[in-house]
C-alpha cells in the first residue's frame, strides 16, 4: 500500500488511530482496494444505523450507497479531527435524517394489504397480501425470533428520535459512550441520560408484549428476556 507523505502528516493528528492513517492515504490516493476494504468493513454497521433511523427501512439500502459515494467524494476533505469510523457516522446520520424529513413530507402512505396490484396472466387479480404468503414451513425457533424482531423494531421507531439514536449506537452497534458523544456532538452526561430514558420507554412499549410470551407453553424457543439491552439486540 502507498501511504505517501499524507501519512507523515496524518501521524501528527491525534484523533486518527495508528492503523487508520495508511488507509486513509490511500483513500485520499484512489485507492480501489482501500475502498474495497472500507465498505467490505463499514456497510453492514452503517446499513443497520441507517435501516433503524428511517421511517421506511426498505430505503436504506439506497441511502447507505449514498453514503459510501459523500464518503468516496468527500475523503480528500477529511483531515483527522474525528476517527474514519465517527465521521462515516456522522454521514450516515446525515444522510438518514434528511431522507426521514423527506419521507414525512412526500411518502407518508399507508396502503392496506387487501390493496390490488394488478393481473395474473389468467386475468385474476393479484393482491399486496398474496406476496406476503411463505409456503414453507419455518421451526418454531425461528418464528419466535422473527416475532420478536418485528415487534422490538416496530417498538424501536416508536421511541422518541433522540433516545432512539443512543439506543441504536449503543446497544445495537455496540459504540462505546464517549464515540456516542463524539458523532452526536453532546456531552457525555447527556449520552447516558438519554440511553437509559430510551431503554425506559422501550422496557415500557415491550412489556405487554414480554408478559404474554411469557404464558406462552413452553418450548424450545427461549422467551423474551427482560434486559431491554438483549431484547433490542434481538433486531439485529
Amino acid at each position: 500500500m502507498q501511504a505517501g507523505t499524507v501519512v507523515g502528516n496524518l501521524a501528527g493528528v491525534i484523533s486518527v488511530r495508528p492503523e487508520e492513517v495508511e488507509i486513509i492515504a490511500e483513500l485520499k490516493a484512489g485507492s480501489e482496494e482501500a475502498f474495497s476494504w472500507l465498505i467490505a468493513t463499514y456497510h453492514q454497521p452503517i446499513y443497520s444505523v441507517i435501516a433503524r433511523t428511517l421511517q421506511n427501512p426498505t430505503d436504506a439500502p439506497d441511502v447507505t450507497q449514498d453514503v459510501f459515494i459523500k464518503v468516496f467524494r468527500g475523503i480528500s476533505g477529511f483531515h483527522g479531527e474525528s476517527s474514519l469510523r465517527t465521521w462515516m457516522y456522522r454521514i450516515a446520520l446525515h444522510e438518514a435524517l434528511n431522507q426521514r424529513r423527506w419521507w414525512s413530507r412526500h411518502c407518508r402512505k399507508e396502503v392496506t394489504i387487501e390493496a390490488e396490484t394488478g393481473r395474473s396472466a389468467d386475468g385474476h387479480p393479484l393482491f399486496i397480501k398474496d406476496t406476503l404468503v411463505d409456503d414453507n414451513e419455518s421451526p418454531f425457533d425461528l418464528a419466535a425470533h422473527a416475532e420478536i424482531r418485528a415487534r422490538v423494531e416496530a417498538e424501536l421507531r416508536e421511541i422518541a428520535e433522540p433516545f432512539r439514536m443512543v439506543l441504536i449506537l449503543r446497544d445495537i452497534e455496540g459504540l462505546a459512550y464517549d464515540e456516542i458523544a463524539e458523532i452526536l456532538n453532546i456531552n457525555l452526561g447527556t449520552v447516558k441520560s438519554r440511553l437509559m430514558r430510551g431503554r425506559a420507554q422501550i422496557k415500557a412499549r415491550l412489556a405487554p408484549f414480554a408478559e404474554a410470551a411469557a404464558k406462552r407453553p413452553s418450548s424450545s424457543a427461549r422467551n423474551p428476556v427482560s434486559s431491554v439491552a438483549c431484547l433490542v439486540k434481538e433486531a439485529q
